[in-house]
């Protein structure tokens, strides 16, 4: 009896063991910021007015496992550059809008949205022609540099460009599309 009662204990004691994963952790080591709405990892675009990014923001586990946290996040939003003057030749025109409401919101869902009219990208002056490049080399002169916080983890900054703006020879918007 003492045997079998023994035995069971050590059966329950390994079961206990092996199902509570013991030894190991599944914390949250790092966040991810992206978009689904395209672009690289580090480089996104409001692009014509009125334009949306849609940011995403990840929990990278331990494990491997990813979990969109994007609700429960914090942004953090700084204006970096200038806003781009309209000629290649003298580009800034100012500072780039501070963060906030009535520039580039970022909801609760992550969808930031371009609402001041600026253009934050210019497309160089080709030095063999003294004329913009073709077909363009989109540059910054400006980018709200953007990180989002959850758990006291902070996601690596992506740099957001802003095409909203009439620019160069009327066209409406301005930078990659």
């Amino acid at each position: 009896m003492k045997r079998t009662l023994l035995l069971a204990t050590v059966l329950l004691s390994a079961a206990a063991l092996l199902t509570s994963s013991c030894g190991t952790s599944d914390s949250i080591k790092s966040l991810l910021l992206t978009s689904s709405t395209g672009g690289s990892t580090s480089v996104f675009n409001l692009s014509g007015q009125d334009g949306v990014v849609q940011l995403k923001v990840f929990a990278i586990y331990n494990s491997g496992k990813q979990i969109d946290v994007t609700t429960s996040s914090t942004w953090s939003v700084t204006p970096t550059g200038c806003v781009f003057s309209g000629d290649p030749t003298t580009p800034c025109a100012g500072p780039l809008p501070p963060y906030g409401p009535d520039t580039v919101p970022i909801n609760k869902t992550g969808l930031m949205t371009g609402i001041v009219s600026v253009c934050t990208w210019i497309d160089p002056i080709d030095p063999t022609t003294s004329k913009p490049t073709t077909p363009p080399a989109w540059e910054y002169t400006g980018y709200y540099q953007t990180t989002a916080t959850y758990r006291n983890f902070t996601s690596q900054p992506v740099a957001i460009g802003v095409g909203a703006a009439v620019v160069q020879s009327g066209v409406p918007g301005c930078g990659p599309s």
